[in-house]
């Protein structure tokens, strides 16, 4: 058994192609039914802001799966702590014995939800999106645009977050990196002219109306994670022209699919993981809407462990 740290593994595996390739067929195995993938663990402890959740997945025929661990401790920040962390286990799916011990205080989970959100807007946005609005300004939404930048030629980045000083922090990291940042003091000036739309917060209410939406835009939803979350009012999701979610069974109770309190969903409802592996074209023009609403699975958990697991061997 084999123990790696943070250091490690953040040398081996990064936001790439190599990456990208790795948890985009992670999807496509969910897609074609060949995974097994149980419903998260997920606990609360509301007095501290946080909570964990616990997943995992098998793709039948792998050599390895992954059971990650993933706190969430959102007070963090205002003690000089990184909001995320946690670790996985990785086990033969032959014998079930553990083969390493990845301690990436939650680095991998940074990457594969990047690198998700990438994949999301690889096969929903449109090809010449250049703008992209962000709302948030923590790690996660400055890895978005990190791996947006895999699949689509950024120049202009708009920023909101509910703490002024947070989004120029979080502009001025982003300008060195070559990009024109605007900072907004509101979601709809954000969003006026944005390709594509990122949310990445941890709401607890909606921040992104249908009136906030330009025509054609993309809008990927990262941040509801679990059943007190919400980003996208019911509005985003009725006015898209297509609406993709992970998997139904997690929107329904983690992400935005809670708009509609169990009853009826009044539009069709496409998963991730076939759009990817069927090759489905939602956009049928530029001035399509479309919607992807990520909660997180352990597929792409296995698929980046097992990804990260292999850079280490091979190093």
């Amino acid at each position: 058994m084999q123990l790696y740290h943070r250091d490690a593994i953040e040398g081996a595996v990064g936001i790439d192609q190599a990456a990208l390739s790795a948890v985009e067929a992670g999807f496509a195995a969910l897609g074609r039914g060949e995974v097994v993938q149980p419903p998260i663990l997920s606990m609360a402890i509301e007095e501290a802001n946080g909570e964990v959740d616990v997943k995992t997945a098998h793709i039948r025929g792998a050599e390895r799966f992954a059971i990650k661990v993933s706190p969430g401790f959102f007070d963090n920040p205002r003690l000089g702590l990184p909001s995320l962390n946690g670790l996985m286990l990785v086990l033969s799916a032959r014998t079930g014995l553990v083969e390493a011990v990845l301690f990436d205080e939650g680095y991998l989970t940074q990457v594969r939800t990047a690198l998700a959100g990438a994949i999301a807007a690889k096969h929903l946005s449109r090809e010449n999106s250049r703008r992209v609005a962000v709302l948030g300004a923590g790690e996660q939404a400055e890895r978005q645009v990190q791996a947006l930048r895999l699949v689509r030629d950024l120049d202009t980045l708009d920023v909101w977050a509910r703490r002024r000083p947070g989004a120029e922090a979080y502009a001025d990291r982003l300008r060195a990196e070559g990009l024109r940042v605007n900072v907004h003091d509101d979601v709809a000036g954000a969003c006026a002219a944005a390709d594509i739309i990122v949310t990445a917060t941890p709401s607890r209410t909606p921040l992104l109306h249908a009136r906030d939406l330009p025509t054609g835009v993309h809008v990927t939803a990262m941040g509801s994670d679990s059943p007190e979350k919400r980003e996208l009012d019911a509005s985003v999701l009725t006015r898209a022209d297509a609406f993709v979610c992970d998997t139904r069974a997690q929107s329904e109770g983690n992400g935005e699919l809670k708009a509609f309190e169990g009853g009826e969903v009044p539009f069709k409802v496409h998963e991730l993981g076939r759009v990817v592996a069927e090759g489905q074209r939602l956009r049928l023009t530029d001035d399509t809407l479309t919607v992807c609403d990520l909660t997180g699975t352990g597929v792409q958990d296995t698929a980046i462990a097992n990804f990260a697991l292999s850079r280490l061997l091979s190093g």
